[in-house]
């Protein structure tokens, strides 16, 4: 009897918590909204950025916003050249949706948009050291579809190198960043190895070609036909046209996959891994196909297969760090690395650059110009 009480008012409680929980969410979902209005209008010293006040690239607009003053620990970079990711649609279109948990249920959090950028430095705080105005700089923060922004001098900013343009520079953070932590820190990749990138003309597999062949590694890169001279011409030693080959089916062996794409299932990957062999995954899936918890699906699954093969399997995150914009900056300088632009559009067209790199077809990077 004293057990059926206590299943009883178990129930009772796990019900009245998961009604509390749905009620808080609801509430939640219609007090998302933000200060767009607020945050557009000029005030002080103004600048020209793109904000968004819903979700939805026809939602995007070129406004006037108040320019950013540094803090002791910041510089004020002019922006010169901005480029466009997929980590950007994202959040433009608030996909998958359990991520509007986070980032704004009903309407975003943050209005502004872009994260890359490379420009000059035009004043820095009173703490900061390592910059001075006049410096060129490429780096990642927050709004970068801006004239100007204000990164932590001691975050994922760097001196740009004497021999790349602002435009390619501005392409470096997000893509150079996850092609060097996906090869160096998840895949471990070491000289000799055979490694395969699929989805190798792209603005991360561009990246991952030239990094892994200064690693020493044998590179196979998967793309379509009309990139394959491009692949090529990175340094890959052997390239896959998915038109007409499928790579899952082939008798080759890789010690490390990097998949851009998610256009095999894990199944079809290992069998092209070798027994110790890993599989890392960047990302998958157009604009389209994202759902719920678009591509988030997979790596759960390779994590829980992973337990039970000899492969290591699973997704990466790349992380923010000054450290390896310096080490990409040195492999520009040095001309072991070079970044590719597909396209450029001016801070007006940004809704533009956006609809072409929802399409899937980009060759290298997107790039924003703001001269």
């Amino acid at each position: 009897m004293k057990l059926k009480r206590i299943l009883k008012w178990t129930s009772v409680a796990v019900l009245l918590a998961l009604f509390v929980g749905i009620i808080a969410l609801f509430i939640g979902y219609w007090r998302s909204t933000n200060d767009c209005d607020q945050l557009t209008a000029a005030r002080g010293d103004t600048m020209k950025a793109i904000v968004y006040c819903d979700y939805g690239s026809a939602n995007l607009k070129l406004a006037d916003v108040e320019k950013p003053t540094p803090n002791d620990d910041q510089v004020v970079v002019k922006v010169r050249a901005a480029s466009v990711n997929p980590y950007d649609w994202h959040f433009i279109e608030g996909t998958p949706y359990i991520m509007r948990i986070g980032v704004g249920l009903r309407k975003p959090k943050d209005t502004r948009l872009g994260v890359d950028f490379a420009g000059t430095v035009e004043a820095v705080g009173k703490n900061v050291t390592q910059f001075k105005p006049g410096d060129s700089v490429f780096g990642g923060r927050g709004g970068a579809f801006a004239e100007y922004v204000c990164p932590r001098a001691d975050r994922a900013v760097a001196i740009k190198p004497a021999n790349i343009t602002f435009e390619q520079a501005a392409s470096v953070n997000i893509a150079g960043i996850t092609a060097l932590q996906a090869l160096r820190d998840k895949g471990k990749v070491q000289s000799g190895q055979k490694v395969l990138i699929n989805g190798a003309s792209g603005g991360v597999g561009t990246f991952a070609v030239q990094i892994a062949k200064t690693f020493g590694a044998e590179v196979t890169g998967v793309c379509s036909t009309r990139n394959v001279d491009l692949v090529r011409s990175l340094g890959a030693d052997h390239v896959i046209d998915y038109t007409k080959e499928d790579f899952t089916k082939s008798a080759e062996r890789y010690n490390v996959i990097l998949d851009n794409v998610a256009n095999h299932s894990l199944s079809e990957c290992r069998r092209v891994l070798t027994s110790k062999g890993k599989y890392v995954l960047i990302g998958g899936g157009g604009a389209n196909e994202q759902g719920f918890i678009g591509i988030l699906a997979r790596p759960l699954k390779a994590l829980v297969l992973s337990k039970f093969v000899s492969q290591q399997m699973g997704m990466m995150m790349a992380e923010p760090s000054q450290k390896d914009l310096t080490v990409l900056g040195d492999l520009m300088q040095s001309g072991k690395v070079k970044p590719v632009i597909d396209r450029t559009y001016k801070l007006s067209e940004v809704p533009e650059a956006i609809r072409y790199l929802e399409e899937g077809h980009a060759r290298g990077k997107v790039v924003i110009t703001l001269e």
